[in-house]
C-alpha cells in the first residue's frame, strides 16, 4: 500500500514517513522519441533539488522496452550498478495504472535495505511523456 500525505497530516496522525517528496518534475518531447521523456524530467527534477546525478543513491526506472532503458541511463550519466537494483519493469511486470506505485515502493524499501539517503523514480509514460520525483529518506 502506498500513502501520500502532507508532513502536518502525518504530524497529526502520528505517522512516521517512509520518505519525503524533495522534488519532482514532468516533460513532454515528440511522440516519435516515445520512452526517452524521463530524461528531461530527470533534469528538471535534479536542477529542482539543486542535486545532481552523483547526488542521488538509488534509481528505480520504469522500463517497457530495454533499449529505452538504455537510452536513458546512457543519457543521464548515471552508474548503472544503482540502476534497478533488483530488477525492472522488463523483469518484475509493467502494471498499466500501478507502475508508479510499485516503482515508489520497490525504491524506499531498497532504500531503507541499504540506508541509502537519496532516490530517483522515473516512468515513461508513453507519447513521448515522462516523469520523475527525487525521494529522501
Amino acid at each position: 500500500m502506498l500513502v501520500l500525505m502532507a508532513k502536518e497530516k502525518a504530524e497529526e496522525l502520528g505517522i512516521k514517513p517512509l520518505a519525503t517528496i524533495k522534488s519532482y518534475a514532468s516533460a513532454a518531447l515528440d511522440p516519435r522519441i516515445m520512452g526517452y521523456g524521463p530524461v528531461p524530467a530527470t533534469r528538471k527534477a535534479l536542477e529542482r533539488a539543486g542535486l545532481t546525478v552523483d547526488d542521488i543513491d538509488l534509481v528505480e526506472a520504469n522500463e517497457a522496452f530495454a533499449a529505452q532503458s538504455l537510452s536513458v541511463v546512457r543519457d543521464l550519466g548515471f552508474n548503472p550498478q544503482i540502476i534497478n537494483v533488483n530488477g525492472g519493469a522488463i523483469a518484475l511486470g509493467h502494471p498499466v495504472g500501478a507502475s508508479g506505485a510499485r516503482i515508489l515502493v520497490t525504491l524506499i524499501y531498497e532504500m531503507m535495505k541499504r540506508d541509502a539517503k537519496t532516490g530517483l523514480a522515473t516512468l515513461c509514460i508513453g507519447g513521448g511523456q515522462g516523469t520523475a520525483v527525487i525521494i529522501e529518506r
